[in-house]
């Protein structure tokens, strides 16, 4: 008797192996959409600083704060970011923040 297994197509792309994880639940989506926007929040922080040439402490120096503060607003799992904050990190890199407000995207509930 021979048996008959189906191959499985393994994936890199994250994205994929996230939507896999997260499936239909509304609540894992949500929770990553969240994780998703953290993160880039540190990624844009980071990528400004380094852009401008400046090390964390540099940029610390000219927001009047220190080192550690800089080092938690680039940390992808860091969630306390304020718009004062982030504010002031923007006028230290020569920049502003625009602010949007979009639609979430939430698939239609089922009847």
């Amino acid at each position: 008797m021979t048996k008959c297994f189906k191959r499985v197509k393994k994936t890199s792309d994250g994205m994929a192996i996230v939507d896999a994880i997260a499936g239909q639940d509304p609540k894992m989506q949500a929770l990553i959409e969240e994780e998703a926007e953290t993160l880039k929040i540190a990624k844009n922080i980071y990528d400004l600083r380094t852009k401008a040439r400046l090390s964390q402490i540099e940029l610390a120096k000219r927001i009047g704060i220190t080192q550690s503060v800089i080092s938690r607003l680039e940390d992808a799992d860091y969630e306390g970011h304020s718009l004062a904050m982030l504010q002031r990190v923007a006028a230290a890199l020569d920049h502003r923040i625009e602010l949007r407000w979009v639609p979430l995207r939430r698939k239609p509930a089922m009847a």
